[in-house]
């Protein structure tokens, strides 16, 4: 088995435990009445661009090896880096959901009984969901020896990012006020310290 190949595999199992960590928070929501629905049309594109960065194009690469034009030698270190990363992503994606509770939801809704959450990731960046997303587009560029679907994941989710955080921001600002503008002062954005 080569490097790239056990790359590819640990890609593989950090989407199938994506998949596992998000369907009972997906259904759960389901049972929670919505009371505000911002959704819009770049909310959806950021959604699209994120699954397109993070699952399809690389998958397409992991299934069929194309673009092969992009590929480069893979590397052991680059591995273990990577499936460090995706693992730290992973463990910050399922400490969200578990946190958000009731509150999740895939796109920018206001829940029946929704509260500010302000504990577990929370305390360190108001949106760690978006931090794991980074993470996965991190972990994805050194697991994936392919420049087009190694870097795909980090494209998709800055598409993601510019599209929506603010967007978020205004409306939990809009719902929760001083508490959220508090909240606002006393964390960062999506990097702990930093940004």
């Amino acid at each position: 088995m080569t490097v790239a190949s056990v790359g590819e595999i640990i890609w593989v199992l950090g989407i199938i435990a994506w998949y596992f960590i998000r369907r009972p928070y997906e259904r759960r929501a389901k049972r929670v009445r919505v009371v505000s629905n911002r959704r819009s049309r770049s909310e959806t594109i950021g959604l699209a661009a994120a699954l397109f960065g993070l699952a399809i194009v690389p998958g397409f690469y992991v299934a069929t090896g194309k673009p092969e034009a992009a590929d480069y030698p893979a590397h052991a270190w680059a591995v273990v880096v990577g499936a460090l990363t995706f693992a730290l992503a992973m463990w910050v994606f399922r400490k969200t959901h578990k946190e958000l509770g009731r509150n999740w939801s895939i796109s920018l809704e206001i829940r029946d009984k929704h509260e500010l959450i302000c504990r577990g990731p929370y305390a360190l960046v108001r949106h760690p969901m978006y931090t794991s997303f980074l993470l996965m587009g991190v972990g994805q560029a050194f697991l994936l020896s392919n420049w087009v679907a190694g870097l795909a994941g980090l494209v998709g989710f800055a598409v993601l990012f510019v599209l929506r955080v603010e967007k978020e921001e205004r409306m939990m600002l809009e719902i929760f006020g001083s508490q959220y503008r508090d909240y606002m002062d006393r964390t960062k954005r999506i990097i702990p310290y930093l940004y």
